[in-house]
């Protein structure tokens, strides 16, 4: 896309499962663009045509917000109904050819949403003419008045999920869960509530251990007796291993043996993944944290291979570190940097996380950029690192693709 900046924003449900994306965009320029007819056609024309929907969007849905042009345009009609979700801008009227058009597309099968609105009486009775047909109503909880958890209870009656959006604190997360929100729309999950005095498990800070021995050159003697002093993990290793995940002539009985055949780097992700697994709200579901983990270490990974084609498997194994103990403080409730002293993590990782310092830093600084679509972030990195075109771009579209592939095999 030459002319647009593409990100997308999760969007979770009470469980911090996710259940859509919102596909946000900017101009090279760094403006905002809400909607126009040609931007939502553009942007969707890229999704289907040049990213593909399940590398953009996996299997979930995208909301795409749309203005009354786009609403009444007959290229609407052409889309397919299993991928977006038409977000109408709050300032188009609900006119008797409004509510037509959105009549035809339920009956057609698509999805409707009321794009980011503040609920109250007013916007009740604007939009109760449509509730049959409407899917979403996306709404702020910072702006609410007296009436909204009974406007809420009787807008659900009609089956309409509440999305709360803007909800980057656990405790807005909060208040809109008690206010009757089914999903809500931004990076809450990723930010830890600290707990006063409080020590993680002894299990975690193995896992941790463990995990650090095996990216370093530790020797193999030391981290098998580590792994044995660790009878739960090594339990749950040995049932991973067995399960049919991999394919051995024969059973495997010992940490020894695993070590050789299936390698350090594997078994490394697998504890990290172990760890946020704590965080899925089902038996093999996917959290939306661990996805966010998989994205930053994939994202790590890509963007410091391209700015030092050359670079050693030290250096990667780092930047996948950063990637990794980035919400690490998410699942454990503690400050990151009291995790990273009990580790003893390579002074490259600690600045770059605790500092954004050094090249390491600066990859993490653009990739909080890219999920908090700060476009600025972008320019400044490709400038800093002589990079030109769409690579961020490019870079961040194979990832998504990364992701969802990673993803896939846990929902079969």
């Amino acid at each position: 896309m030459k002319n647009l900046y593409l990100g997308r924003e999760p969007i979770i449900d009470a469980n911090s499962t996710l259940c859509a994306y919102e596909i946000l965009y900017k101009d090279k320029e760094q403006n905002n663009i809400d909607s126009t007819r040609y931007t939502s056609a553009s942007v969707i024309s890229n999704i289907l045509n040049k990213f593909g929907t399940q590398s953009l969007l996996g299997e979930r849905r995208a909301f795409i917000k749309i203005d009354k042009s786009f609403l009444l345009d007959t290229l609407i009609l052409s889309i397919p109904n299993e991928f977006f979700i038409f977000s109408i801008l709050d300032n188009v009227e609900m006119t008797d050819e409004v509510v037509e058009r959105i009549q035809l597309l339920y009956s057609k099968g698509y999805q409707i949403s009321i794009d980011d609105t503040i609920l109250n009486k007013k916007l009740f009775e604007k939009y109760k003419v449509i509730f049959k047909e409407l899917s979403y109503l996306k709404i702020y909880i910072d702006d609410l008045d007296n009436n909204a958890i009974s406007l809420i209870k009787e807008i659900k009656k009609y089956d309409i999920e509440i999305v709360a959006v803007t909800i980057n604190s656990l405790s807005l997360y909060s208040s809109a869960k008690e206010l009757g929100c089914s999903w809500f729309q931004g990076y809450c999950f990723t930010k830890p509530k600290i707990l006063e005095n409080f020590k993680y498990e002894p299990s975690q800070a193995k896992v941790l251990k463990l995990y650090n021995l095996l990216i370093t050159d530790t020797e193999i003697d030391k981290i098998t007796s580590e792994f044995e002093n660790a009878h739960e993990i090594t339990l749950q290793l040995l049932q991973f291993i067995n399960s049919g995940a991999f394919h051995f002539r024969t059973r495997i009985s010992s940490i020894q043996h695993i070590l050789t055949l299936v390698g350090r780097k594997p078994l490394a992700q697998w504890l990290m993944l172990m760890l946020y697994s704590k965080s899925a709200s089902k038996k093999d579901e996917v959290s939306a944290l661990m996805l966010l983990v998989k994205s930053r270490t994939e994202l790590m990974d890509k963007i410091l291979k391209t700015i030092k084609p050359n670079v050693k498997q030290e250096l990667l194994g780092e930047a996948y570190l950063v990637g990794v103990l980035s919400l690490i403080e998410v699942v454990f409730s503690v400050e990151l940097k009291h995790i990273l002293s009990e580790m003893n993590v390579a002074e490259n990782v600690e600045k770059a996380l605790l500092e954004d310092e050094g090249i390491l830093g600066d990859i993490y600084v653009l990739i909080r950029g890219l999920e908090s679509f700060n476009t600025e972030n972008i320019e400044i990195f490709k400038k800093r690192y002589g990079l030109t075109g769409d690579v961020i771009e490019n870079i961040l579209i194979q990832s998504m693709k990364d992701v969802n592939e990673f993803e896939n095999p846990t929902q079969r």
